[in-house]
């Protein structure tokens, strides 16, 4: 025994008071004894918890956390404690736990396995067991072996399924990677065109050159030039064709000898393979329909479309026009980048006298009798006509995950007249699509309604305003700043890409209304919502485009500066940049540069169900990987004189996934590789699973909200997982939408969505709350 009543080691005494001495204030000659019974139990619950967390793990309870171990030492005051005696102390804990995460048994051993896959770590069938059995006691569950054999069995048939799936998976891409190079084998050259077809050579060229003959492939050489491939089994097909082909081209040079006798230019025929680069990309065009993607758009191309392009740069009112044309109409559609915009097109409807109905990919709100709809972009009608649509943010044509969303609603949208809202940026593109579609174009360029300038010098952590936004680039940079201002007694809201729309919207609304002096967001702030930000503040003038670490652009500097000013509250914008993070110049520079000319004005495109269906009757196969295959090696090129294809990383990977899942159709499979997944939180492999239950005739319920502790006690683990359980809940709705009969409780998602982002939002203002309390 010590001075204070404990029992404690001499050794341990001594060390424990040179480690307070340490932090006492100068000339203090004693520590208090309150101090140092703090300081021992503060030693001694981290060397128990320590404990705990070899004992569990060693035990393969991996599902026990750092915080419930925390919890259990608490109550522990026995400085001889046993391992015994404190897994018993670790009981009731978990006990509580459990109960928090499930209403029954089942619900909490479904919480528990989804938290542990937030991290990717997977139970086997004995952990299972084991989870299973403290679950039980938990819930004091009468028949414990029944429910435990029962959740044994279960993770053992998952196991098993998921090998099994894996394994066919395998032998169906090695089969069509096989079909494929069969296919590319079986392929001839040009000389053996005339030979199959019954030609001549200046026939076969002259074909070609009007776009008659398919070209398969194309292999170039080192010289830079081509070699053509073609199908011999397509050619024979065509034989049928060439009295007709021949007919037609005698007219054609009938034509040319008298344009010849008058004087005029002649048209020459395509030279030999290797040197007509020009028809070999029109050929390959062709082949690929992408020259006719266009007139992919049935009804639009039967309009007579008239579109108006508005652009101009932020705050400038280009979509006041637009709406205004829009209510005006007896029908029509307005497209948004965001669900939060759709939601927002649809109250300005709603404010212009018109009820509108809402179209997102994860939710359908449908008004009886009502003409108008407000719509994410993805989810644009291309069918029904309608007098007017709206497309904001034409800039994402240069997007390129989403770009090829806007490539087809820009050309598909079936409007009379279509409003294009965007950057000016994005003239040249759309101008470009307007020409490919065959649609005249009228222009109206639009100014900042109140000036926009950069700051002379950098403002400092501590020099910011009420009414500035700090710009960051990543969440963590944006929570860490946050936690820096906080410490600093400031009010904070945050806006990043993981929130949800409805919790950014929620924190963009108390920045707006004073409750936070300062928002702290990522570039999410680019578009999706009405802010009154005095000044632009950038944390980084780098960011990680998710391929490489580069300087901001010139669009991206104007696009999420221009956020600042707000006509009628802040009419004068600032842009600025932190101390420390970049020189006042490159705002400067950048805000007064010229539109930079686009590189590539080739629109993306990407296949939609009907193209995916054709490609695959055409290739004789109901295998989604094998068509996407085809697509990416032998129909889009990448040097189309027309069309970019779009990238596919994600939809190729969950077809190669979902190989191995038997009773799904091709558009089916198609439905699942659009699915908006993050597989940075193992989504593609959830979604398989998913796949397989759908096809089993399996309904599957929606995902829970996880173990969601008091928002005074979240910190950034637990507000991560909140995000990524959002996440999959937009998944699992987006899917139930497609699939009613199997993801058939749609309502609990919704309750559950909204209990997430409740919390969400509670912990956000309850970590500031708390911070402002503190000081």
């Amino acid at each position: 025994m010590n001075r204070t009543g404990l029992s404690i080691e001499p050794r341990e005494e001594q060390a424990l008071l040179r480690r307070i001495g340490r932090a006492l204030a100068p000339g203090a000659n004693e520590v208090p004894d309150d101090v140092f019974r703090a300081a021992l139990c503060a030693v001694r619950r981290k060397r128990w918890t320590s404990r705990l967390m070899d004992l569990t793990r060693r035990d393969g309870r991996i599902w026990v956390s750092r915080e419930d171990m925390e919890q259990a030492v608490i109550m522990v005051d026995d400085p001889a404690i046993t391992d015994v005696g404190l897994l018993e102390a670790l009981k009731p804990v978990m006990t509580c736990r459990f109960r928090e995460q499930g209403r029954t048994p089942k619900a909490a051993l479904a919480s528990v396995q989804a938290d542990l896959l937030d991290t990717g770590r997977v139970l086997s069938a004995a952990q299972t067991a084991r989870l299973a059995e403290a679950i039980a006691e938990a819930f004091d569950v009468s028949d414990r072996q029944s429910f435990i054999g029962s959740a044994q069995d279960t993770e053992e048939a998952r196991a098993r399924n998921a090998a099994s799936i894996e394994q066919a998976a395998q032998a169906r891409r090695e089969s069509e990677e096989q079909r494929l190079r069969e296919w590319e084998s079986s392929l001839v050259r040009f000389p053996e065109v005339p030979r199959i077809l019954h030609c001549s050579q200046r026939e076969a060229l002259r074909w070609i050159a009007e776009n008659r003959l398919p070209v398969a492939r194309r292999i170039r050489q080192r010289d830079g030039q081509e070699l053509w491939e073609f199908d011999p089994n397509e050619l024979i097909a065509l034989r049928p064709q060439l009295p007709e082909w021949r007919r037609t081209g005698e007219e054609f040079f009938d034509r040319k000898e008298k344009r010849g006798r008058e004087g005029r230019r002649e048209t020459q025929l395509p030279a030999p393979p290797k040197v007509g680069k020009h028809v070999a990309n029109a050929v390959i065009a062709r082949v690929a329909a992408l020259d006719r993607y266009a007139a992919h758009f049935r009804t639009a191309r039967a309009l007579e479309r008239r579109i108006t392009l508005v652009t101009g740069p932020t705050n400038s009112g280009k979509s006041h026009t637009a709406l205004d044309a829009l209510a005006r109409a007896e029908s029509g559609l307005a497209l948004a980048p965001l669900r939060l915009l759709a939601h927002e097109f649809r109250e300005a409807l709603a404010a212009r006298g018109v009820e509108a109905s809402l179209s997102t990919g994860e939710e359908r709100q449908i008004i009886p009798g009502s003409r108008h709809l407000a719509a994410t972009v993805e989810m644009c009608p291309f069918f029904n006509p309608v007098d007017v649509a709206v497309i904001d943010e034409a800039q994402m044509l240069f997007d390129p995950d989403r770009g090829a969303a806007w490539t087809a609603a820009i050309m598909g949208a079936p409007a009379r007249h279509l409003y294009i809202l965007g950057a000016p940026e994005c003239i040249p593109m759309v101008r470009r699509i307007a020409e490919l579609c065959g649609d005249p174009i009228d222009e109206i360029s639009l100014q900042r309604k109140s000036p926009l300038r950069a700051a002379s010098a950098p403002v400092r952590l501590n020099e910011l305003k009420a009414g500035d936004a700090l710009i960051a680039f990543s969440r963590r940079e944006v929570l860490d700043l946050r936690a820096a201002l906080m410490e600093r007694g400031r009010r904070v809201a945050v806006v990043y890409g993981a929130l949800s729309p409805e919790v950014r919207r929620a924190e963009a609304q108390r920045f707006n209304a004073g409750t936070a002096d300062i928002l702290i967001a990522t570039d999410a702030i680019g578009m999706g919502l009405n802010l009154s930000i005095r000044r632009v503040v950038f944390a980084a003038l780098r960011k990680f485009d998710g391929r490489q670490t580069r300087d901001l652009t010139v669009q991206e500097v104007k696009q999420i500066g221009g956020r600042a000013g707000r006509f009628g509250k802040h009419e004068d914008g600032i842009v600025a940049v932190l101390a420390d993070s970049g020189s006042p110049r490159f705002i400067r520079d950048h805000l007064n540069a010229d539109p930079v000319a686009p590189e590539e004005l080739r629109p993306l495109v990407q296949p939609d169900a009907e193209i995916v269906r054709a490609i695959a009757a055409e290739i004789g196969s109901d295998s989604l990987y094998g068509v996407l295959a085809r697509i990416h090696r032998a129909v889009l090129r990448h040097d189309d004189p027309n069309y970019r294809l779009a990238d596919m990383e994600q939809p190729f990977a969950i077809a190669s996934a979902l190989e191995g899942v038997e009773g799904l159709d091709l558009t089916q499979r198609w439905t699942y590789a659009m699915c908006p997944v993050d597989d940075r939180d193992n989504g593609i492999r959830r979604l398989v699973g998913w796949a397989a239950d759908h096809a089993a005739g399996v309904r599957i319920p929606p995902p829970g909200t996880g173990r969601l502790p008091p928002p005074e006690r979240a910190g950034r683990e637990e507000l991560e997982r909140a995000e990524k359980r959002h996440k999959r809940l937009v998944a699992w709705r987006w899917l139930a939408l497609r699939f009613p009969d199997f993801y058939p409780d749609l309502e609990e998602a919704e309750e559950t969505t909204k209990r997430l982002n409740d919390w969400i939002e509670n912990v956000l203002r309850q970590q500031s709350r708390t911070r402002k309390q503190r000081h």
